[in-house]
């Protein structure tokens, strides 16, 4: 899968996820900090998110400080479902129950070790095919047609 990956901050634990996804054989694009120094986290969250809207990217691992700031700003593009998951558990019901596409990331709090276990929970979960799942994220889509307008 193409995996876009931002941060603000060109910090290890970005440079480690870039590795772990190359190993579970994702072709990884690269934005932000880790390619053009400090950037602004609006910016890096908004330009990774409208590419994964627009289809050029199957999924989206944003970072910032916190994870906050990234996933509220790419949640700002219609389509984006970014959730920021400080734990595999969180990361397997992001995508199972939220069908999220943009996994975020505090660059404070989460170790690699912990990342790792993300990164798999994340990559090893789809969409729930369960009917009350589904009519959840059909809500939300509508919801976001109406009030995005």
């Amino acid at each position: 899968m193409k995996i876009a990956v931002g941060t603000d901050m060109d910090m290890p634990l970005a440079r480690f996820v870039v590795e772990e996804l190359k190993k579970m054989g994702h072709e990884v694009t690269q934005f932000g900090a880790l390619v053009a120094g400090p950037s602004p986290w609006p910016k890096v969250a908004i330009e990774v998110a409208e590419k994964v809207a627009a289809g050029e990217f199957g999924q989206a691992v944003l970072f910032c400080w916190t994870g906050t700031g990234i996933s509220l700003a790419a949640n700002k593009v219609r389509g984006i479902r970014a959730a920021l998951c400080h734990d595999a558990q969180t990361a397997a019901g992001a995508r199972q129950w939220n069908d999220a596409n943009v996994l975020a990331m505090s660059l404070r709090a989460t170790t690699e070790t912990v990342a790792g276990e993300i990164l798999e929970a994340w990559f090893s979960h789809g969409p729930s095919q369960n009917a009350g799942d589904i009519a959840c994220l059909t809500y939300l889509d509508e919801a976001e047609r109406r009030l995005m307008k």
